[in-house]
């Protein structure tokens, strides 16, 4: 897989079986029922006093998906139902394209020997991947090239940047559609990246 996905999935029965952090709005009074509590999801984007802050997009049946026209698709199915008679909801997950939502390219997703040698998203660092970022805004007529992250500035010591473009002004990820002309890195850019890097270290 060349994408990093992380799915929280749930049971009907959660009321009894979670903990107060994990699920916060869901009554941990074991002897009202799910049911007759009728509890509500939240969709939280800020954690721990904003120490974390999700910026992931939930996925959707109409959000794009590498070179389709047709957007995602269904790809969430339930097999396994507690309403027709099952002892709990199991989900079954597929995907068209591991391109799809917010993820993570694997280091072998564009070199081959990589590839070969199995460098899938489970070999990256998360220590590398979670923690202090600093969020910068990309010139919106450029792709990110040498050129542009020369101009960024980017301080001494920082080791996580977050590059706002012109693919969320144009609300790229709400068009089924997929759009080929999203704003991304050049050769040169992503060498200018790793010198930034390097002289950071």
């Amino acid at each position: 897989m060349s994408s990093l996905i992380l799915l929280l999935l749930s049971t009907a029965i959660i009321a009894a079986v979670a903990s107060i952090p994990a699920y916060p709005s869901v009554s941990t009074d074991c002897t009202v029922s799910a049911a007759d509590d009728n509890p509500v999801p939240v969709r939280r984007e800020v954690y721990g006093d904003g120490r974390i802050f999700d910026i992931s997009h939930r996925y959707t049946v109409d959000m794009p998906s590498w070179g389709s026209k047709d957007g995602l698709g269904q790809f969430l199915w339930l097999p396994s139902s507690m309403k027709n008679g099952s002892r709990s909801n199991n989900s079954l997950m597929k995907l068209q394209s591991v391109h799809s939502g917010t993820h993570v390219d694997a280091p072998g997703h564009m070199v081959d020997s990589y590839f070969d040698a199995g460098f899938d998203v489970d070999t990256l660092d998360l220590d590398v991947l979670n923690g202090p970022a600093l969020l910068v805004d990309v010139p919106r007529d450029s792709n990110i090239t040498a050129k542009v992250m020369e101009s960024l500035n980017i301080p001494k010591g920082v080791r996580r940047v977050i590059f706002r473009t012109l693919n969320t002004d144009r609300r790229l990820m709400f068009k089924k559609e997929f759009d080929s002309s999203y704003v991304g890195f050049t050769t040169d850019g992503q060498d200018g990246w790793q010198r930034t890097l390097t002289s950071n270290l």
